[in-house]
């Protein structure tokens, strides 16, 4: 099988490689060249029509893409260590978790990036103003996860390490990237980002 992807900063190939890092499982990664536009060319559209990565391509020829189900297809395949939860409630959990950060904090910084970023100005029209209101939106999202980890508990979903903590992780990683950095006043998110980033995995 082989993994089509993107380098750093792309935060959704990395969610897999470190996800594939915490189960200790290796995957041929092709890079796509997004910034070369391969991720449109007829070859990648074959694979995933909406030209995204990362896509999942297996033996047989089939494809699997959207990072989550990407995720999901190697946790059944490799259940441990479990990365979903193995209870009833740790796996509502985990989901919960995963959407929260994946609405709250990676859809705005999508807008950014999208929409007042440097970078994408070259490639896509931008609405300027709209992109820029969502630094509010992102400080205000970090100050609400700081409230939530102001119990104690280690990972997001509480004593353990889960795909949630791994795309929270890769979103605020971005961030940074981005020019979006994390409130000095958030200390707890920091000092979750700072546990994260410890992690082997996190150089994935």
């Amino acid at each position: 099988m082989k993994l089509y992807g993107e380098a750093m900063p792309a935060p959704n190939p990395r969610r897999v490689r470190v996800f594939l890092a915490e189960k200790g499982l290796e995957v041929p990664e092709i890079s796509i060249g997004m910034r070369q536009g391969g991720h449109k060319s007829p070859e990648h559209l074959a694979r995933n029509s909406l030209g995204q990565v990362p896509t999942l391509e297996l033996d047989d020829g089939t494809t699997i893409s959207e990072t989550v189900a990407i995720c999901r297809y190697f946790e059944v395949l490799h259940p441990s260590p479990p990365l979903f939860g193995v209870t009833a409630l740790e796996q509502a959990q985990v989901e919960m978790w995963i959407r929260r950060a994946e609405f709250r904090l990676m859809v705005p910084v999508g807008m950014f990036w999208r929409h007042a970023h440097p970078l994408t100005a070259r490639l896509l029209k931008q609405n300027v103003e709209f992109g820029e209101s969502n630094r509010e939106v992102v400080e205000r999202a970090q100050l609400w996860l700081d409230k939530e980890l102001s119990d104690g508990r280690p990972y997001l979903t509480g004593e353990t390490y889960t795909m949630a903590d791994i795309t929270g992780q890769t979103t605020l990683d971005f961030a940074d990237f981005t020019g979006l950095h994390t409130p000095a006043e958030a200390k707890h998110v920091i000092a979750w980002r700072e546990r994260m980033a410890a992690r082997p995995s996190a150089s994935a």
